[in-house]
This record gives C-alpha cells, sequence and structure tokens, in this order.
C-alpha cells in the first residue's frame, strides 16, 4: 500500500517562496525593416534616468492579466501603431542585473516591416530607424538582444520564405539580391544567389519586365508565400551565409 503524500497549497508555495514571485516578465521587440538596399532597426529613446541619452528596442512589461504571446502585439500597437506583423521569438534574456529596477526576465521577438508601407504612430519619445553596424551601445542588454536577434533572422532567410513582406509585391531578382545581401552584410554571386533561389521554389514567374530602371530591366516575380505569417517555423539551425556562398 503506497504511503500518503503530504501535499501544499499553492498559497503556502506562494508563501514560502515570496522572493520567487518577485520577478517581472518582460517583452522586447526588435523591428527590423528594409529601405534603400540598407537593412535598418526600429529604435526608442529610454525613459529611464539610468539611461540618459541611451537608445533602446520597443519593449514593456507583460500585465498580470495578459499572455505573454499577446504582449508584443501590444507593445507594437501601442507604440508604434503596428497590427498584424510577422513576429518570431528569438530568446529569453535573463542575466541578473539587466534592469536596474530588480529581477526582470524578458522574451524577445524580432518582426519584419516593408518601411515605405508603414506609417508609424509616435505616441512618447523619440522613435527612429537605424543601421546596425552603426548601433555601438543600446540601454540595458538590447544590444546582445539585437545582436542574438540578427544573428537569428541571419538562420532563417534561407531556410524560410519570410522576408517577401520587405519587398513590393513585384519585384526583381536583382532586387531580391539587394535584400539579401543587406541582411547577410555581405555580396553574393550573382548566379549562385539565383540557382538557390529557383531551387526553393518561391518564386511566381509573372512573365512581366521591369520598367523605367537605369539597368537592364529584369524579368518580375511574386512571392507564392502570401503573407509571412505563412512561413514555415525554423526546424534545424543551418547558417545561412554557409548556404548562400558556399
Amino acid at each position: 500500500m503506497s504511503q500518503p503524500v503530504n501535499l501544499k497549497t499553492a498559497e503556502i508555495e506562494k508563501i514560502s517562496h515570496l522572493e520567487y514571485f518577485r520577478i517581472a516578465v518582460s517583452v522586447d521587440c526588435v523591428i527590423f525593416g528594409y529601405e534603400n538596399k540598407e537593412l535598418k532597426v526600429l529604435l526608442i529613446k529610454s525613459d529611464l534616468e539610468e539611461f540618459t541619452g541611451l537608445w533602446s528596442l520597443l519593449g514593456d512589461l507583460v500585465r498580470p492579466d495578459e499572455d505573454i504571446e499577446s504582449a508584443p502585439y501590444r507593445v507594437l500597437k501601442e507604440r508604434t501603431g503596428l497590427d498584424d506583423v510577422y513576429l518570431e521569438q528569438v530568446y529569453t534574456f535573463g542575466d541578473l542585473g539587466r534592469h536596474p529596477s530588480g529581477r526582470v526576465i524578458t522574451t524577445a521577438y524580432y518582426s519584419l516591416i516593408n518601411i515605405r508601407h508603414h506609417k508609424l504612430k509616435l505616441t512618447h519619445n523619440e522613435l527612429h530607424w537605424h543601421k546596425p553596424n552603426d548601433i555601438k551601445k543600446l540601454a540595458f542588454d538590447h544590444k546582445k538582444i539585437l545582436d542574438r536577434s540578427l544573428e537569428r533572422l541571419r538562420e532563417q532567410v534561407m531556410e524560410h520564405p519570410i522576408i517577401f513582406n520587405l519587398l513590393p509585391e513585384k519585384f526583381s531578382l536583382r532586387e531580391l539580391q539587394d535584400l539579401y545581401q543587406a541582411i547577410l552584410g555581405v555580396s553574393l554571386d550573382r548566379r549562385n544567389f539565383r540557382k538557390k533561389i529557383a531551387n526553393k521554389d518561391w518564386l511566381l514567374d509573372l512573365d512581366e519586365m521591369e520598367n523605367d530602371v537605369p539597368h537592364r530591366p529584369g524579368k518580375l516575380y511574386k512571392a507564392k508565400v502570401k503573407h509571412p505569417k505563412e512561413a514555415i517555423r525554423m526546424k534545424g539551425e543551418d547558417k545561412v551565409v554557409r548556404s548562400f556562398v558556399g
């Protein structure tokens, strides 16, 4: 006969571990945009005195009555007016001392938007696009979060069709290669790139040509994936730069 188990209530568990139940949870949004052949990230001026003059990612504490999956969408809507955007969970950051107000564990998400097609609604503080390579220091540990998010984006772009909302509905292979080069930070061999893309079967040939371009007109394509949320989540961890160049 099994021995009776001494069970405790949830209230007793909370009382006996009060310090554990006082840890805050937050979300941070790394919003990548693309314009003029350049990858950019959206930053806002920190409103904390400890980080005077520093930029930060867009984030907030998760509300007591809010699911963590809903929080980043709320942050984007409140801070920028953006909604129905592609969000990809990146990583959870919980280093001690990462927030001056106390212990805060944050989950980072990245999103991809076409800068020309989205008008940002500024609610408070300054809100500007920055080139990732120009950023040396951010508030909190946001530089670390930005670097990890950029690394994740670079891992995903070849294996999954997640970036086509950064382009017009109709685009050339030249424009697509420019976008990949901006994300990866490397120059890609034209023939090798086109071969890789053709093998993915992501594009629909429109049987149309570019107009009013300063170079030889190229064929126009559109993505078979209609919305970035239709993109398949990454299952592997292959490095995209190696996949493209090698």
